[in-house]
Protein backbone atom coordinates (compact mmCIF):
# COMPACT_ATOMS: atom_id res chain seq x y z
CA UNK A 1 0.00 0.00 0.00
CA UNK A 2 2.79 2.43 0.88
CA UNK A 3 4.49 1.53 -2.35
CA UNK A 4 1.27 2.29 -4.21
CA UNK A 5 0.72 5.90 -2.34
CA UNK A 6 4.07 6.69 -3.18
CA UNK A 7 3.63 5.71 -7.28
CA UNK A 8 0.30 8.02 -7.03
CA UNK A 9 1.88 11.14 -5.73
CA UNK A 10 5.01 10.72 -7.92
CA UNK A 11 2.44 10.24 -10.77
CA UNK A 12 0.67 13.26 -9.85
CA UNK A 13 3.68 15.78 -9.56
CA UNK A 14 5.70 15.04 -12.04
CA UNK A 15 4.03 13.68 -15.56
CA UNK A 16 6.32 15.55 -17.46
CA UNK A 17 8.84 12.89 -16.58
CA UNK A 18 10.30 11.76 -19.92
CA UNK A 19 13.70 9.87 -19.32
CA UNK A 20 13.83 9.78 -15.82
CA UNK A 21 12.68 6.53 -15.45
CA UNK A 22 14.93 5.39 -18.05
CA UNK A 23 17.98 6.57 -16.59
CA UNK A 24 17.03 5.24 -13.38
CA UNK A 25 15.65 1.15 -14.32
CA UNK A 26 19.49 0.03 -15.10
CA UNK A 27 19.21 -3.91 -16.29
CA UNK A 28 15.51 -3.37 -16.90
CA UNK A 29 15.80 -0.79 -19.78
CA UNK A 30 18.48 -3.11 -21.86
CA UNK A 31 16.05 -3.86 -25.52
CA UNK A 32 17.13 -6.87 -27.13
CA UNK A 33 18.33 -7.21 -30.26
CA UNK A 34 15.59 -8.96 -31.78
CA UNK A 35 17.15 -9.57 -35.47
CA UNK A 36 20.07 -11.71 -33.91
CA UNK A 37 17.79 -13.40 -30.93
CA UNK A 38 16.76 -16.66 -32.60
CA UNK A 39 19.57 -18.40 -34.77
CA UNK A 40 18.26 -21.53 -36.78
CA UNK A 41 15.06 -23.16 -38.30
CA UNK A 42 13.18 -21.16 -35.51
CA UNK A 43 13.62 -17.91 -37.23
CA UNK A 44 13.33 -18.90 -40.64
CA UNK A 45 10.47 -21.24 -39.97
CA UNK A 46 9.01 -17.33 -38.46
CA UNK A 47 9.85 -15.92 -41.50
CA UNK A 48 8.76 -18.14 -44.10
CA UNK A 49 5.11 -18.87 -42.00
CA UNK A 50 4.30 -14.56 -41.88
CA UNK A 51 4.48 -15.22 -45.96
CA UNK A 52 1.41 -16.99 -46.35
CA UNK A 53 -0.72 -15.82 -42.66
CA UNK A 54 -4.02 -15.07 -44.02
CA UNK A 55 -6.24 -13.39 -40.81
CA UNK A 56 -9.53 -12.50 -42.20
CA UNK A 57 -9.50 -10.44 -45.11
CA UNK A 58 -7.67 -7.57 -44.79
CA UNK A 59 -9.54 -4.16 -44.09
CA UNK A 60 -11.08 -1.80 -47.25
CA UNK A 61 -8.58 1.07 -47.39
CA UNK A 62 -4.72 1.63 -47.32
CA UNK A 63 -2.38 -0.90 -46.22
CA UNK A 64 1.17 -0.43 -45.16
CA UNK A 65 4.03 -3.29 -44.85
CA UNK A 66 4.28 -3.23 -40.74
CA UNK A 67 6.52 -5.42 -38.20
CA UNK A 68 4.47 -6.17 -35.03
CA UNK A 69 5.70 -3.62 -32.90
CA UNK A 70 4.74 -1.00 -36.03
CA UNK A 71 1.00 -2.78 -36.23
CA UNK A 72 0.75 -2.16 -32.31
CA UNK A 73 1.91 1.35 -32.35
CA UNK A 74 -0.39 1.78 -35.26
CA UNK A 75 -3.50 0.66 -33.18
CA UNK A 76 -1.84 2.76 -30.58
CA UNK A 77 -2.39 5.65 -32.59
CA UNK A 78 -5.50 4.78 -33.23
CA UNK A 79 -6.87 4.53 -30.18
CA UNK A 80 -5.83 7.76 -29.32
CA UNK A 81 -6.56 9.99 -31.72
CA UNK A 82 -10.08 8.20 -31.94
CA UNK A 83 -10.88 8.50 -28.00
CA UNK A 84 -9.64 11.66 -26.46
CA UNK A 85 -9.79 10.11 -23.00
CA UNK A 86 -7.54 7.32 -24.26
CA UNK A 87 -4.15 7.53 -22.32
CA UNK A 88 -0.65 5.53 -22.81
CA UNK A 89 1.47 4.47 -19.54
CA UNK A 90 4.33 2.23 -17.91
CA UNK A 91 7.82 2.83 -17.82
CA UNK A 92 9.88 4.50 -20.61
CA UNK A 93 6.75 4.91 -22.82
CA UNK A 94 7.41 8.28 -23.05
CA UNK A 95 10.93 8.19 -24.46
CA UNK A 96 9.04 5.04 -26.97
CA UNK A 97 9.44 2.09 -24.80
CA UNK A 98 12.10 -0.47 -24.64
CA UNK A 99 10.35 -2.45 -27.76
CA UNK A 100 10.09 1.05 -29.50
CA UNK A 101 5.90 0.45 -29.51
CA UNK A 102 5.15 4.06 -28.34
CA UNK A 103 7.44 5.80 -30.23
CA UNK A 104 6.53 9.14 -31.35
CA UNK A 105 3.46 9.08 -29.18
CA UNK A 106 3.92 11.27 -27.19
CA UNK A 107 5.37 14.08 -29.45
CA UNK A 108 2.03 13.41 -31.24
CA UNK A 109 -0.45 13.68 -28.66
CA UNK A 110 1.39 15.17 -26.06
CA UNK A 111 2.84 14.43 -22.39
CA UNK A 112 -0.73 14.48 -20.76
CA UNK A 113 -1.75 10.91 -22.55
CA UNK A 114 1.67 9.51 -23.20
CA UNK A 115 3.75 9.40 -20.01
CA UNK A 116 6.05 7.93 -17.80
CA UNK A 117 5.43 6.16 -14.34
CA UNK A 118 7.79 4.87 -11.71
CA UNK A 119 9.19 1.22 -11.83
CA UNK A 120 6.24 0.19 -9.50
CA UNK A 121 4.29 -2.48 -11.27
CA UNK A 122 1.47 -2.64 -8.72
CA UNK A 123 1.16 1.10 -9.22
CA UNK A 124 0.92 0.64 -12.83
CA UNK A 125 -1.94 -1.68 -12.54
CA UNK A 126 -3.50 0.31 -9.79
CA UNK A 127 -3.14 3.65 -11.59
CA UNK A 128 -5.01 2.50 -14.58
CA UNK A 129 -7.77 0.63 -12.92
CA UNK A 130 -8.16 4.62 -11.24
CA UNK A 131 -8.33 5.96 -14.57
CA UNK A 132 -10.53 3.34 -16.10
CA UNK A 133 -13.22 3.45 -13.64
CA UNK A 134 -13.91 7.06 -14.16
CA UNK A 135 -14.49 5.76 -17.72
CA UNK A 136 -11.53 6.89 -19.77
CA UNK A 137 -9.46 4.60 -21.60
CA UNK A 138 -6.51 3.28 -20.08
CA UNK A 139 -3.74 1.62 -21.48
CA UNK A 140 -0.97 0.53 -19.27
CA UNK A 141 2.45 -1.43 -20.12
CA UNK A 142 4.33 -3.57 -18.23
CA UNK A 143 7.80 -3.75 -19.54
CA UNK A 144 8.15 -7.66 -19.56
CA UNK A 145 5.44 -9.92 -18.62
CA UNK A 146 8.27 -11.25 -16.12
CA UNK A 147 7.61 -8.00 -14.47
CA UNK A 148 3.69 -8.43 -13.75
CA UNK A 149 4.01 -10.55 -11.20
CA UNK A 150 3.99 -7.34 -8.45
CA UNK A 151 0.45 -6.58 -9.94
CA UNK A 152 -1.53 -9.96 -9.62
CA UNK A 153 -3.30 -8.69 -6.44
CA UNK A 154 -4.12 -5.65 -8.70
CA UNK A 155 -5.36 -7.16 -11.49
CA UNK A 156 -6.56 -10.30 -9.64
CA UNK A 157 -8.56 -8.97 -6.82
CA UNK A 158 -9.04 -5.35 -8.29
CA UNK A 159 -9.24 -5.49 -12.20
CA UNK A 160 -10.85 -8.77 -12.80
CA UNK A 161 -13.38 -8.54 -9.48
CA UNK A 162 -14.71 -4.37 -9.69
CA UNK A 163 -18.16 -5.45 -11.53
CA UNK A 164 -18.99 -8.23 -9.52
CA UNK A 165 -17.72 -7.09 -6.03
CA UNK A 166 -20.14 -3.58 -7.10
CA UNK A 167 -23.29 -5.31 -8.74
CA UNK A 168 -22.10 -3.95 -11.72
CA UNK A 169 -22.52 -0.33 -10.85
CA UNK A 170 -18.49 0.06 -11.38
CA UNK A 171 -16.11 -1.44 -13.45
CA UNK A 172 -12.72 -1.13 -15.28
CA UNK A 173 -13.70 -2.59 -18.32
CA UNK A 174 -11.84 0.10 -20.63
CA UNK A 175 -8.08 -1.08 -18.78
CA UNK A 176 -6.00 -2.88 -21.27
CA UNK A 177 -2.69 -4.19 -20.07
CA UNK A 178 -0.08 -4.69 -22.84
CA UNK A 179 3.50 -6.92 -21.84
CA UNK A 180 6.11 -8.25 -24.21
CA UNK A 181 5.63 -12.07 -23.36
CA UNK A 182 7.41 -15.11 -24.41
CA UNK A 183 11.04 -16.15 -25.23
CA UNK A 184 13.52 -14.39 -27.17
CA UNK A 185 16.71 -16.02 -27.53
CA UNK A 186 18.70 -14.72 -24.40
CA UNK A 187 16.72 -13.42 -21.85
CA UNK A 188 17.08 -16.16 -18.99
CA UNK A 189 15.10 -16.35 -16.23
CA UNK A 190 13.61 -12.95 -15.89
CA UNK A 191 12.63 -11.92 -19.51
CA UNK A 192 11.53 -15.02 -20.89
CA UNK A 193 8.46 -16.17 -19.37
CA UNK A 194 4.99 -16.62 -20.59
CA UNK A 195 2.77 -16.61 -17.77
CA UNK A 196 -0.64 -16.53 -19.40
CA UNK A 197 -1.86 -19.72 -17.41
CA UNK A 198 -1.96 -17.70 -14.02
CA UNK A 199 -4.10 -15.15 -15.55
CA UNK A 200 -6.53 -18.14 -17.12
CA UNK A 201 -7.50 -18.72 -13.94
CA UNK A 202 -8.93 -16.04 -13.13
CA UNK A 203 -12.73 -15.05 -14.40
CA UNK A 204 -13.47 -11.22 -14.80
CA UNK A 205 -10.32 -10.34 -17.17
CA UNK A 206 -9.95 -11.59 -21.18
CA UNK A 207 -5.99 -13.00 -22.05
CA UNK A 208 -5.05 -12.60 -25.85
CA UNK A 209 -1.79 -13.31 -27.54
CA UNK A 210 -1.53 -12.61 -31.28
CA UNK A 211 0.69 -14.07 -33.94
CA UNK A 212 1.10 -11.67 -36.57
CA UNK A 213 1.48 -7.95 -37.32
CA UNK A 214 -2.32 -7.84 -38.82
CA UNK A 215 -3.85 -9.82 -35.91
CA UNK A 216 -1.57 -7.86 -33.56
CA UNK A 217 -3.25 -4.50 -34.42
CA UNK A 218 -6.54 -5.88 -34.78
CA UNK A 219 -6.95 -7.97 -31.34
CA UNK A 220 -5.42 -5.00 -29.44
CA UNK A 221 -7.87 -2.62 -30.87
CA UNK A 222 -10.74 -5.40 -29.92
CA UNK A 223 -8.93 -5.17 -26.15
CA UNK A 224 -9.07 -1.41 -26.00
CA UNK A 225 -12.64 -1.12 -26.91
CA UNK A 226 -14.10 -4.31 -25.03
CA UNK A 227 -16.08 -3.47 -21.71
CA UNK A 228 -13.60 -5.84 -19.89
CA UNK A 229 -9.87 -5.21 -18.65
CA UNK A 230 -8.12 -7.37 -21.13
CA UNK A 231 -4.08 -8.52 -21.17
CA UNK A 232 -2.97 -8.37 -24.36
CA UNK A 233 0.47 -10.07 -24.68
CA UNK A 234 3.16 -9.58 -27.41
CA UNK A 235 5.61 -12.02 -28.56
CA UNK A 236 8.67 -9.81 -28.19
CA UNK A 237 10.54 -12.29 -30.70
CA UNK A 238 7.76 -11.61 -33.12
CA UNK A 239 8.41 -8.01 -33.11
CA UNK A 240 10.45 -7.74 -36.24
CA UNK A 241 10.78 -11.18 -37.41
CA UNK A 242 7.30 -10.94 -38.28
CA UNK A 243 5.93 -8.46 -41.04
CA UNK A 244 3.01 -8.09 -43.26
CA UNK A 245 0.92 -5.71 -45.24
CA UNK A 246 -1.33 -4.26 -42.20
CA UNK A 247 -4.21 -1.84 -43.12
CA UNK A 248 -3.31 2.22 -41.78
CA UNK A 249 -7.09 2.65 -40.55
CA UNK A 250 -8.56 1.09 -37.55
CA UNK A 251 -10.45 -2.52 -37.81
CA UNK A 252 -11.02 -5.28 -35.08
CA UNK A 253 -10.56 -8.56 -34.70
CA UNK A 254 -13.33 -10.74 -32.51
CA UNK A 255 -12.01 -11.67 -29.23
CA UNK A 256 -12.23 -15.74 -28.36
CA UNK A 257 -12.33 -16.62 -31.84
CA UNK A 258 -9.78 -19.46 -32.60
CA UNK A 259 -8.66 -19.50 -36.17
CA UNK A 260 -8.27 -22.43 -38.48
CA UNK A 261 -5.30 -21.28 -40.40
CA UNK A 262 -4.70 -24.85 -42.03
CA UNK A 263 -7.67 -27.51 -42.72
CA UNK A 264 -6.68 -30.98 -41.90
CA UNK A 265 -8.16 -34.84 -41.20
CA UNK A 266 -5.52 -36.73 -39.09
CA UNK A 267 -4.44 -34.29 -36.09
CA UNK A 268 -5.17 -31.10 -34.65
CA UNK A 269 -2.78 -28.53 -33.53
CA UNK A 270 -3.23 -25.92 -31.24
CA UNK A 271 -0.88 -22.89 -30.32
CA UNK A 272 -0.79 -19.56 -29.63
CA UNK A 273 1.68 -16.81 -30.35
CA UNK A 274 4.82 -17.53 -31.51
CA UNK A 275 4.36 -21.37 -31.50
CA UNK A 276 1.87 -20.97 -33.81
CA UNK A 277 4.82 -20.68 -36.31
CA UNK A 278 6.39 -23.58 -35.13
CA UNK A 279 3.02 -25.88 -35.40
CA UNK A 280 2.91 -25.08 -39.17
CA UNK A 281 6.01 -25.91 -39.62
CA UNK A 282 5.26 -29.36 -37.86
CA UNK A 283 2.39 -29.75 -40.03
CA UNK A 284 4.41 -29.20 -43.52
CA UNK A 285 7.04 -31.85 -42.04
CA UNK A 286 4.20 -34.63 -41.52
CA UNK A 287 2.26 -34.05 -44.42
CA UNK A 288 5.81 -34.38 -46.57
CA UNK A 289 7.22 -37.31 -44.31
CA UNK A 290 4.41 -38.81 -42.97
CA UNK A 291 1.55 -38.07 -45.31
CA UNK A 292 -0.85 -37.27 -42.55
CA UNK A 293 -3.03 -34.15 -42.25
CA UNK A 294 -3.01 -31.64 -39.80
CA UNK A 295 -5.30 -29.07 -38.79
CA UNK A 296 -3.68 -26.02 -37.10
CA UNK A 297 -5.61 -23.79 -35.28
CA UNK A 298 -4.58 -20.45 -33.68
CA UNK A 299 -6.27 -20.15 -30.56
CA UNK A 300 -5.55 -16.34 -30.19
CA UNK A 301 -7.84 -15.52 -26.90
CA UNK A 302 -6.48 -17.92 -23.84
CA UNK A 303 -9.26 -16.25 -21.48
CA UNK A 304 -12.11 -17.16 -22.20
CA UNK A 305 -10.85 -19.37 -25.32
CA UNK A 306 -12.73 -21.07 -28.32
CA UNK A 307 -13.71 -24.47 -26.97
CA UNK A 308 -16.24 -25.03 -29.60
CA UNK A 309 -13.98 -24.55 -32.65
CA UNK A 310 -11.25 -26.46 -30.58
CA UNK A 311 -13.18 -29.54 -30.28
CA UNK A 312 -15.35 -29.37 -33.55
CA UNK A 313 -11.85 -30.28 -34.90
CA UNK A 314 -10.83 -32.87 -32.38
CA UNK A 315 -14.20 -34.64 -32.98
CA UNK A 316 -12.59 -34.48 -36.90
CA UNK A 317 -9.13 -35.56 -36.60
CA UNK A 318 -8.94 -37.86 -33.60
CA UNK A 319 -6.08 -36.03 -32.15
CA UNK A 320 -4.69 -33.19 -30.35
CA UNK A 321 -1.12 -32.09 -29.40
CA UNK A 322 -0.89 -28.69 -28.06
CA UNK A 323 2.23 -26.40 -27.89
CA UNK A 324 3.12 -23.51 -25.46
CA UNK A 325 6.45 -21.80 -24.30
CA UNK A 326 5.02 -22.16 -21.24
CA UNK A 327 6.42 -25.07 -18.27
CA UNK A 328 4.33 -28.11 -18.53
CA UNK A 329 2.44 -28.83 -15.07
CA UNK A 330 -0.40 -26.04 -14.77
CA UNK A 331 0.42 -24.48 -18.16
CA UNK A 332 -2.95 -23.74 -20.48
CA UNK A 333 -2.55 -26.82 -22.44
CA UNK A 334 -3.79 -28.81 -19.72
CA UNK A 335 -6.77 -27.02 -19.19
CA UNK A 336 -7.72 -27.60 -23.26
CA UNK A 337 -6.44 -31.38 -22.58
CA UNK A 338 -9.11 -31.84 -20.10
CA UNK A 339 -12.05 -30.00 -21.90
CA UNK A 340 -11.26 -31.76 -24.96
CA UNK A 341 -10.96 -35.09 -22.44
CA UNK A 342 -14.55 -34.11 -20.81
CA UNK A 343 -16.05 -33.31 -24.84
CA UNK A 344 -14.66 -35.98 -27.25
CA UNK A 345 -13.50 -38.97 -25.49
CA UNK A 346 -15.04 -40.91 -27.39
CA UNK A 347 -13.79 -39.24 -30.80
CA UNK A 348 -10.10 -39.22 -29.74
CA UNK A 349 -7.98 -42.06 -31.39
CA UNK A 350 -4.46 -41.38 -29.14
CA UNK A 351 -3.66 -39.71 -25.82
CA UNK A 352 -3.91 -36.11 -25.96
CA UNK A 353 0.13 -35.12 -26.01
CA UNK A 354 1.27 -31.98 -24.81
CA UNK A 355 4.82 -30.08 -25.93
CA UNK A 356 5.65 -27.52 -23.74
CA UNK A 357 8.50 -26.33 -21.78
CA UNK A 358 10.15 -27.89 -19.27
CA UNK A 359 8.98 -27.63 -15.62
CA UNK A 360 12.30 -25.56 -14.38
CA UNK A 361 12.84 -21.84 -15.05
CA UNK A 362 13.61 -20.38 -18.04
CA UNK A 363 17.72 -21.55 -18.47
CA UNK A 364 20.04 -19.16 -19.94
CA UNK A 365 22.35 -21.55 -21.57
CA UNK A 366 20.16 -24.06 -22.39
CA UNK A 367 17.34 -22.32 -24.12
CA UNK A 368 18.03 -24.01 -27.04
CA UNK A 369 17.26 -27.22 -25.65
CA UNK A 370 13.91 -25.72 -23.11
CA UNK A 371 12.49 -24.58 -26.20
CA UNK A 372 9.72 -26.70 -27.55
CA UNK A 373 11.25 -26.69 -31.22
CA UNK A 374 8.82 -28.20 -34.53
CA UNK A 375 11.39 -31.35 -33.70
CA UNK A 376 9.65 -31.96 -30.26
CA UNK A 377 6.52 -31.30 -31.87
CA UNK A 378 7.45 -33.71 -34.53
CA UNK A 379 8.75 -36.50 -32.55
CA UNK A 380 5.14 -36.29 -30.69
CA UNK A 381 2.86 -36.12 -33.62
CA UNK A 382 4.56 -39.73 -34.82
CA UNK A 383 4.18 -41.03 -31.55
CA UNK A 384 0.20 -39.74 -31.88
CA UNK A 385 -0.25 -41.53 -35.20
CA UNK A 386 2.00 -44.84 -34.21
CA UNK A 387 -0.55 -45.34 -30.83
Amino acid sequence: MAGLLRFLLQVLCNLQTSSVCHQNIGNKTVPFSLSKNFSGARAEGVAQNMAGVGDEALAAGQTQKMNLFQAITSALDNSLAKDPTAVIFGEDVAFGGVFRCTVGLRDKYGKDRVFNTPLCEQGIVGFGIGIAVTGATAIAEIQFADYIYPAFDQIVNEAAKYRYRSGDLFNCGSLTIRSPWGCVGHGALYHSQSPEAFFAHCPGIKVVVPRSPFQAKGLLLSCIEDKNPCIFFEPKILYRAAVEQVPVEPYNIPLSQAEVIQEGSDVTLVAWGTQVHVIREVASMAQEKLGVSCEVIDLRTILPWDVDTVCKSVIKTGRLLISHEAPLTGGFASEISSTVQEECFLNLEAPISRVCGYDTPFPHIFEPFYIPDKWKCYDALRKMINY
